[in-house]
């Protein structure tokens, strides 16, 4: 045995100790990523550790439920009061250079030690402050409260760029949506155990809109060992655009509601990621050329965009980017048909896609879609239709049969 080396280690753990103690007492803790490794300065951004946490809630269940009534979320399977907490969290951008994001965090405030673990992944939001971290109105702050409710951890991430995220938004970017949702999970477990609490393998992911294609990357991801621990536990999209090529297409044609917001959303944020145009001309109509590109910072609300944005595409774009948009070829093409096959692939566990056939944002057609994909894979599946609803309805009215799922999930 080399004593000198054995001195060493036994030094720098000692000291590790002493680092982690001090931090615990300043009230902070200690991840489990200081805990783990030999030398912090080796692994001084280790992905999913946490940076900091946040209370943001701490409620009984007849606030809980109060707080879905007010909502529009039927708040009958309400069991346990909840505390939440906003976490940022390390992770990567759609490049791999480290950066930092920020998600929900919230747990029932129950005796259960073990708990399974919902991933809620948001649908399109343009405003950073809009997002379940920090908006206390938030639906998906309401969705998030309503899971941990019923027993379950619930990571909610805000993906990049929004919360308290820095920089853009990397809007349909699927790389970026994966790391950090899978992130986010890392950090909720490191969370959790600080608690002295721990978490299920198996992973109960569901989303809405933009996050019904992120459910399906991070099933695969998760399925694929993207993390040693986690696993896919079921999955449960809700009105996602599975289709993306048609969705934007169709916004193209003003076919969608709110269709020239979803396509300089897209277009602003595919080409800072892909170059899409070389000058705004290209894309924009005068005078919009001038000022779209700073619109879409994450700092305009949805009703500031509304105001300054004309109510169609034709009126927004040229001509040329809009056939662009409608036949896209090369790289564009290619990059919108990794968005187009987020379905295509066999799940080890039960899909069940929920959507409304009232949904003008995003046609029940992009459910048929990831259907028939998993169907071709053999996949365990099924799509309920929620009915007459509108887009933002169609989620509060499925989250009761969602939690029904999961609650057969073993």
């Amino acid at each position: 045995m080399n004593i000198s080396r054995f001195d060493g280690r036994s030094a720098r753990r000692a000291a590790l100790a002493l680092m982690c103690a001090v931090t615990v007492l300043a009230g902070a803790g200690c991840d489990d990523s200081q805990r783990s490794s030999s030398s912090a300065h080796q692994h001084p951004a280790a992905r999913g550790s946490v940076v900091s946490v946040t209370p943001v809630a701490d409620l009984d269940a007849k606030e809980v439920a109060g707080r879905l009534a007010k909502a529009g979320i039927d708040a009958t399977q309400v069991r346990y009061g909840v505390r939440a907490h906003r976490i940022v969290y390390r992770t990567v951008d759609f490049k791999g250079t480290p950066t930092t994001a920020s998600e929900l965090v919230t747990m029932p405030k129950n005796d259960e030690r073990s708990l399974r673990v919902v991933s809620w992944l948001h649908g399109t939001e343009v405003y950073r402050g809009e997002v379940a971290s920090v908006n206390d109105q938030s639906p998906d702050r309401a969705t998030a409260l309503l899971f941990a409710s019923t027993g379950r951890a619930v990571s909610a991430p805000d993906y990049l760029g929004l919360g308290k995220g820095p920089g853009i938004h990397p809007y349909g970017n699927p790389k970026a949506t994966v790391t950090a949702s899978v992130d986010a999970l890392r950090a909720t477990r490191t969370f959790a155990r600080r608690e002295g609490r721990g978490l299920d393998q198996r992973v109960l992911v569901s989303g809405f809109s933009q996050g019904g294609p992120a459910t399906m990357l991070v099933g695969r991801a998760l399925q694929q060992g993207v993390d040693p621990y986690f696993r896919p536990g079921a999955l449960a999209p809700v009105a996602g655009p599975f289709d993306l090529s048609g969705f934007e297409a169709a916004a193209a044609d003003d076919k969608v509601e709110r269709s020239s917001l979803y396509l300089a959303y897209f277009a602003t944020t595919w080409n800072r990621m892909y170059g899409l145009y070389s000058a705004p001309d290209q894309a924009f109509r005068a005078p919009y050329d001038k000022t779209v590109q700073t619109l879409f910072d994450g700092d305009h609300k949805a009703s500031e965009l509304a105001a300054a944005l004309p109510r169609t595409s034709k009126q927004l774009f040229t001509e040329e980017f809009l056939q662009k948009v409608r036949h896209p070829t090369g790289d564009l093409r290619r990059k919108l048909e990794v968005m187009d096959t987020t379905c295509d692939w066999r799940p080890d566990v039960p899909v069940h896609l929920f959507h409304s056939r009232g949904d003008k944002d995003v046609s029940f057609a992009n459910s048929l879609r990831c259907q028939r994909q998993l169907t071709a894979h053999g996949a365990d599946q099924q799509l309920s239709d929620a009915g007459e609803f509108d887009h933002s309805t169609t989620v509060l009215k499925t989250l009761p049969q969602i939690v029904r799922e999961f609650d057969t999930t073993r």
